[in-house]
């Protein structure tokens, strides 16, 4: 079973560069910099861009930050999409507020079309020197491992492979995560903590001070490990220390996941999710499907724990279920079929189902030894019959990580595809 919530909408589901076009060059001049454009100048640069790499612009530095929120440049974009709201009536930081609300839903609306109607490409590479089967995706990174006691990191971009985390007394790895300063990782016995950067440090738990461990998620600063014996433990990742022990199942927990506001869900091989709440430790009740047979979808109202939708989107075992953090409408799934399927998250509909075209791979440039191979993808229509398409087309997908216009999967194989997902012009 896997699990994954979001407390923005109280639901329970289990089962780099500018771009965007063509790009635009300025000419500062010898011995110039960007620096040195004016306000004026840089505003006539950022009318040339979209709404996607003018938010990108806008982390680059405060400056521009507070140029592009504030000047009549991305009011008159606001306003334009937005005629019955008058400037006047409207505060600064009210109207700088609504723009970035704005154009979270312009990148949602065109993520979500992307997924529909876009083209789809895959880029596959070999990544492992052994099968791997678990992926995560944040901040235009990729983290994948498990299978080999190493993780590896790689540019959601191009790619390229970026660094290694080596597993301490090269044991096992069963479960990890990772943010911008660090990565958790689990092995059955152990938590381990390397740091992204500067000095390399790996921090380990006293070993044998949880049952088997099979899967974990963090919040900082605590790590919560779900174990065999069905406790989650609740651990302090620095001090090592167990603060608390939470019993969720009868049966071993086999996936986790925590929200934001301080839920764990915990899933088990008998097809029930716990509920616990994570500062006190008390269970709060728990989640069951409906329906026995394999390749059921199911979500549930975390606030009446009744059930939303189950639908049966596969005929085969349901392996991995995600969707972006802020996304409410979209829900990717794959499984032992090795088709990649997009949801309805408030319906539960199949909205698209891909697999790999039987077209020969395009080699792509890389700087590593590693080779990137891009493929295109087919739609299936409802009629298509999966027995037709080889099983090479379609190995089975273990684990999957959905970002803006991409998806990351594994395959319990050496390779690692990204499909990359674009609106049509």
């Amino acid at each position: 079973m896997e699990v994954t919530g979001s407390s923005g909408r109280h639901r329970a589901v289990a089962a780099g560069s500018v771009g965007g076009g063509k790009r635009r060059s300025v000419d500062v001049g010898t011995g110039g910099s960007i620096r040195s454009l004016g306000t004026d100048l840089l505003c006539i640069v950022f009318a040339l861009l979209d709404h996607f790499d003018l938010v990108r612009c806008s982390v680059v530095c405060k400056s521009w930050n507070n140029l592009i929120y504030t000047s009549s440049l991305m009011r008159d974009l606001y306003h334009k999409r937005n005629p019955h709201l008058k400037c006047a009536s409207i505060k600064s930081d009210m109207l700088e507020t609504s723009m970035k609300i704005y154009l979270e839903e312009i990148a949602m609306e065109e993520h979500k079309l992307s997924f529909l109607r876009g083209s789809v490409k895959v880029d596959q590479w070999s990544g492992h020197h052994a099968r791997v089967n678990v992926c995560r995706m944040k901040r235009g990174l990729i983290l994948t491992g498990v299978g080999d006691k190493v993780l590896r990191l790689w540019s959601a971009e191009s790619c390229n492979y970026l660094d290694e985390y080596v597993s301490p007394e090269m044991n096992q790895l069963v479960d990890y995560d990772f943010d911008e300063n660090k990565i958790v990782g689990l092995t059955s016995g152990r938590i381990c903590i390397w740091r992204r950067h500067g000095q390399r440090g790996i921090f380990q738990s006293r070993e044998g001070i949880f049952t088997r461990g099979l899967c974990m998620r963090y919040i900082d600063p605590e790590a919560v490990i779900g174990c065999e014996d069905g406790r989650v433990r609740v651990f302090d990742m620095y001090s090592g220390r167990c603060t608390r022990i939470i019993r969720m199942h009868s049966g071993p927990v086999t996936c986790l996941t925590l929200t934001d506001d301080q839920l764990v869900l915990g899933g088990s091989t008998f097809g029930n999710i716990a509920i616990a709440d994570l500062s006190s430790g008390k269970r709060m009740g728990s989640v069951k499907s409906c329906f026995s047979p394999t390749g059921y979808a199911h979500c549930w109202d975390l606030r009446t724990l009744r059930p939303v939708w189950e639908t049966r989107v596969s005929p085969n075992v349901i392996y991995a279920v995600h969707h972006l953090s802020n996304d409410a409408s979209m829900l990717a799934i794959g499984g032992i079929d090795g088709v990649l399927r997009i949801l309805n998250q408030s319906t539960g509909e199949i909205l698209s189902s891909l697999v790999i075209d039987a077209t020969k791979g395009v080699p792509l440039s890389s700087k590593n030894s590693h080779e990137v191979v891009q493929k295109k993808v087919r739609r299936l229509q409802d009629t298509t019959c999966l027995d037709i398409i080889p099983r090479y087309l379609r190995p089975p997908i273990t684990c999957l990580a959905v970002g803006m216009n991409k998806i990351v999967t594994t395959h319990n194989e050496k390779f690692i595809s990204a499909w990359r997902f674009h609106m049509n012009n």
